[in-house]
C-alpha cells in the first residue's frame, strides 16, 4: 500500500510539474538538427575498438623484435613448419593485415551508418591506402602526439562502455530482483524495508548508469566516434607496412622504432618482402579464387591458405595438439597410466599415425626392463617435447582466444599461427608423435614390469617372514 502510494505522488508531482511550464516554452522553436548519437551500438563500436588498439600494441617495437628474435627461432618452427625466415616473417605480416581487414570490415559496416558521405565511403578509401598508398583525405594519423592523444581516447571510451555495459547488468539483475520481492511481498515491515532497500539500489544504480553514459561512447556523436575508427584503422595499417618494410608507409608512424625492431627479410632490398612473400603463397596454393586480386589484402589472405602437406589443411591442427598434451602427460607420469587411459589415447590416432605406430612396434619384444633403454627413452622423449609441445599449447591458446573475443570486448591474443601446428608438415609431426608412441610404450611397460616384480618381491619376503615365524 506505501509502495503504490508512493508511486501515485510521483506521477502526479510529474504531471504538476509539466502542467507548470509555460505555454512558450513548449512551442517548438527552430533549431539545428542534432546529430543521432552512438546509443546502444556503444557494446558493438568498443568492442571494434578494442580490437584496433589490441592490434596497435600488438605492432610495439617489443612484440616485433620478439616475433623476428623469438617466434620464427622457435626450434619447433623450424623442424616441421619451415626455416625460411623470409616466408614466416610474411605469415606474420599476413596474419596481422588478415586481423586488420575483419576489423575494418565491422568499421565498413559501420560508417555506412555515418550522415557524411565521405565516411561511408571508407572501404574505397581503405582498400585504395593498403594497394597504392594513397590518402586523400589525410585519415592517417600524421605524428606520434596526435596518434598517442587518439590512442589514449579510444581507451578511455572502450573502459569507460565496458564498465557501462557491467554496470547495466547490475542494473537489470536489481530491477529483477525487485519484482521478484514485490510479488512475494505479504505487506509486512520486513517486505516493505527489503523494497525499500531495493528502491534506493536502484535509483543509485541509475544514476551511475546515468553518468557512465555521459561519459561513454554512449552520448558520442555517431560520425565523431567512426571517424575515430577509421583514422585508427588507416593509421594501423601504415604501422604494418612500417614493420614489415613495406612500400607507401608513413614515415613519421615508426614510434621509437630503431633500426634492429624493424622487420626486413632482405638487408638489401626491405621490398622484397613483398615478393617473396606472393611467391611463397603462389607455390604453397595452386588454386586462386576469381574474386580475390592481387592487392594487399588478397595476397596476404592467399599466404594464410595452409598447404595441403599441412596439418591446417587437413583439419588436424587443434586435435594433433590436444593428442600431443595428453601424451606429455603421461610420458611425464606412466606410473600413472591406466590400461583404459592408454586404450582412450589409441583411440584418439588417425589411421595414418595408426599403420605408423604398427610399424615401428613390429619385431619389439614384450620385455622393457632394461633400465639404462628406458632412460634413454625418457630423454629422446624429453627433447621431442622441447620442440614439439610448444606448438602444441599454442595451438591451444592461439584457439580458445579467438574463441574468447566473440564474447568479450577486449580481445586477448598474443600467440601468431606460424607459433602453432597449424602450418605444420603433417608428415614431420606425425612421425613425432609415432616416436613420442613407440617410447611411451616403453616406458609404460617397462613401470608396470619394475612395480610388478617389486609387489612379487615384496609378497616373497611376506612369505619367507611367515615361514621363519615361529608357531605359539
Amino acid at each position: 500500500m506505501a509502495l503504490e502510494t508512493l508511486l501515485v505522488k510521483v506521477k502526479t508531482a510529474l504531471s504538476n510539474s509539466f502542467d507548470s511550464v509555460p505555454p512558450k516554452l513548449l512551442k517548438k522553436k527552430p533549431s539545428f538538427k542534432s546529430k543521432p548519437n552512438v546509443g546502444v551500438l556503444a557494446f558493438e563500436i568498443a568492442g571494434v575498438m578494442s580490437k584496433l588498439l589490441h592490434l596497435w600494441h600488438s605492432l610495439s617495437d617489443a612484440t616485433i623484435v620478439r616475433i623476428r628474435n623469438d617466434a620464427v627461432n622457435l626450434e619447433g618452427v623450424r623442424k616441421i613448419i619451415s626455416n625460411d625466415e623470409s616466408f614466416l616473417l610474411g605469415l606474420a605480416c599476413a596474419e596481422f593485415a588478415e586481423s586488420l581487414r575483419a576489423v575494418a570490415n565491422s568499421v565498413t559496416r559501420l560508417s555506412a551508418r555515418c550522415e557524411d558521405p565521405t565516411l561511408r565511403s571508407f572501404q574505397r578509401a581503405f582498400l585504395a591506402f593498403a594497394d597504392s598508398g594513397s590518402d586523400p583525405n589525410g585519415w592517417a594519423l600524421s605524428g606520434p602526439k596526435e596518434t598517442e592523444s587518439k590512442l589514449k581516447k579510444m581507451e578511455r571510451y572502450v573502459t569507460l562502455t565496458a564498465t557501462l555495459y557491467r554496470e547495466t547488468e547490475e542494473l537489470t539483475v536489481l530491477e529483477t530482483a525487485f519484482r521478484k520481492a514485490l510479488n512475494h511481498a505479504d505487506g509486512n515491515n520486513k517486505d516493505q524495508q527489503k523494497l525499500y532497500e531495493l528502491q534506493q539500489k536502484i535509483f543509485w544504480q541509475k544514476q551511475e548508469v546515468k553518468d557512465l553514459k555521459e561519459r561513454s561512447l554512449w552520448s558520442r556523436s555517431f560520425d565523431s566516434v567512426v571517424i575515430l575508427l577509421v583514422r585508427f584503422s588507416f593509421t594501423v595499417l601504415a604501422r604494418i607496412k612500417v614493420v614489415f618494410g613495406i612500400g607507401h608507409c608513413v614515415p613519421c608512424l615508426s614510434r621509437t622504432l630503431s633500426a634492429s625492431a624493424t622487420v626486413y627479410p632482405s638487408d638489401q632490398n626491405p621490398n622484397e618482402f613483398v615478393s617473396v612473400s606472393l611467391e611463397e603463397g603462389s607455390k604453397l596454393d595452386e588454386e586462386s579464387d576469381d574474386d580475390l586480386g592481387s592487392g594487399f589484402f588478397e595476397s596476404n589472405s592467399k599466404l594464410l591458405r595452409p598447404p595441403e602437406s599441412t596439418l591446417g589443411a587437413a583439419g588436424l591442427a587443434l586435435h594433433y595438439a590436444n593428442l600431443i598434451i595428453v601424451m606429455e602427460k603421461m610420458i611425464k607420469s606412466p606410473h600413472l597410466v591406466g590400461v583404459d587411459a592408454r586404450d582412450d589415447l589409441y583411440g584418439m590416432l588417425p589411421s595414418s599415425v595408426r599403420w605408423g605406430l604398427r610399424g615401428r612396434l613390429r619385431g619389439v619384444g614384450f620385455c622393457a626392463s632394461d633400465p639404462v633403454l628406458a632412460g634413454e627413452w625418457r630423454d629422446a622423449l624429453g627433447r621431442i617435447l622441447g620442440w614439439l609441445s610448444p606448438l602444441a599449447h599454442n595451438m591451444i591458446k592461439w584457439q580458445s582466444e579467438r574463441s574468447f573475443e566473440q564474447h568479450n570486448l577486449v580481445p586477448k591474443t598474443n600467440v601468431l599461427l606460424l607459433q602453432t601446428l597449424f602450418f605444420a608438415n603433417k608428415d614431420k609431426t606425425e612421425a613425432a608423435i609415432t616416436e613420442l608412441l613407440v617410447g611411451l610404450n616403453y616406458i609404460w611397460r617397462f613401470e608396470r614390469e619394475m612395480t610388478a616384480k617389486a609387489l612379487f618381491e615384496c609378497a616373497n619376503s611376506n612369505g619367507l617372514l611367515n615361514l621363519h615365524k615361529p608357531s605359539s
